[in-house]
């Protein structure tokens, strides 16, 4: 144990006598952090809208107002004719196209169906998908108010109805936000512990200190061990910053527990800084590990769930994600801060961070190689 202390003060001497390390262990967190949450949203806004009058009555006139009066539309060009909408939709100069027909009020006034054509442009799927939705919501709200204002009153006898009340959980506002937080805190901390570890014992090979260690009785647990440590607690430093900065900057909820939160990222940090150190045992140079770790970074975070659900994954991504330790956190994070759940209720997860860790570990010991 005495030796595995002064191993780690030799290394935090070492960390903070980088430049380079302890300036990002603190910069990295407060950009990602200022950054990242508010702007990675899957939230559509202002979505740019043509539209194709043809009809010019009081009953299209109100259809288009209620789009620009809408906080989803902007109406960004107006026209009568179809193809020069079609060619500026091409350009990419709006995002859908919503054409009122000849004779849309005529039919109305006559009881009628009315009819309208929307184009949405669908590169990003999501974005048409969403598009379409705000638009279906604001046509089927202008729906309702034709057939209130065109009812005529009779007595008729009272038909029992259901009525639904909505509520959403843990969520109430649907604040984007308060999703993102907590998975720009996992990006966080798996930026630091992984890469920062990483080059630090891929640059002591390059300078050639790592063969003093060598040479001397030092085990290679112990020497494991000792390179953990101090990423692990900067990490855990760099999660209370993002946590804090989490609650002044964007009031994110906490319902659940602190200490649970941190010691699940304690777990995670050690099952990503031992699969660090292995992918550094076998990186001669830092340019080797930073290829080698962006390739895992990606495959890791991009199939954690932060972007898209993990129950949407084909099963064959579900599968991969029994091994990704950045999808178990991810969820652990979201669970615990906004849902305010247990040990218990998190106990698959914390239990496979567990394994993952103590296989990662195991490898990065088992594949040291102790050379005079």
């Amino acid at each position: 144990m005495r030796t595995i202390l002064y191993l780690i003060r030799k290394e935090f001497l070492q960390i903070f006598r980088n430049k380079f390390i302890s300036r990002a262990m603190f910069a990295v967190p407060i950009a990602q952090m200022l950054l990242l949450v508010p702007a990675v949203t899957f939230e559509i806004k202002n979505v740019r809208l043509c539209i194709i009058d043809n009809d010019l009555t009081s009953e299209s006139r109100g259809l288009a107002s209620k789009l620009e009066g809408s906080t989803f539309f902007k109406v960004t060009f107006s026209t009568f004719s179809e193809n020069e909408a079609n060619n500026l939709l091409h350009k990419n100069k709006f995002d859908l196209i919503l054409n009122i027909p000849s004779g849309f009020g005529k039919n109305l006034g006559t009881g009628k169906t009315g009819k309208l054509m929307a184009s949405v442009d669908a590169i990003n799927a999501s974005t048409a998908q969403l598009s379409w939705a705000y638009l279906n919501g604001v046509i089927r709200d202008y729906n309702i108010n034709i057939l209130n204002e065109n009812i005529i009153s009779v007595p008729v006898t009272s038909v029992p109805q259901i009525m639904i009340t909505n509520r959403f959980w843990y969520n109430e506002m649907l604040n984007y936000n308060h999703y993102m937080l907590p998975g720009v805190l996992t990006l966080l901390v798996t930026v630091v512990g992984f890469l920062l570890a990483g080059l630090n014992m891929v640059r002591e090979k390059e300078m050639g200190t790592i063969e003093q260690l060598n040479v001397t009785p030092v085990r290679k647990y112990q020497l494991i061990i000792a390179k953990m440590v101090p990423f692990l607690l900067i990490g855990l430093i760099d999660l209370s910053i993002g946590l804090i900065i989490g609650k002044l900057v964007f009031n994110i909820p906490f319902v659940g527990s602190i200490i649970l939160l941190f010691a699940c990222a304690s777990i995670f940090l050690i099952a990503i800084l031992g699969l660090a150190l292995f992918i550094s045992t076998f990186s001669s140079t830092q340019q080797q590990f930073m290829f080698i770790a962006f390739f895992c970074m990606i495959i890791f975070i991009l199939m954690s769930g932060i972007f898209t659900p993990y129950e949407s994954m084909p099963m064959w991504a579900q599968d991969f994600n029994l091994i990704n330790p950045v999808a178990y956190l991810m969820r652990i994070n979201r669970m615990v801060m906004l849902k305010g759940s247990t040990i218990h209720d998190i106990s698959r997860e914390l239990y496979s961070l567990v394994v993952i860790a103590i296989g990662f570990t195991t490898l990065a010991v088992r594949r040291y190689r102790k050379t005079a």
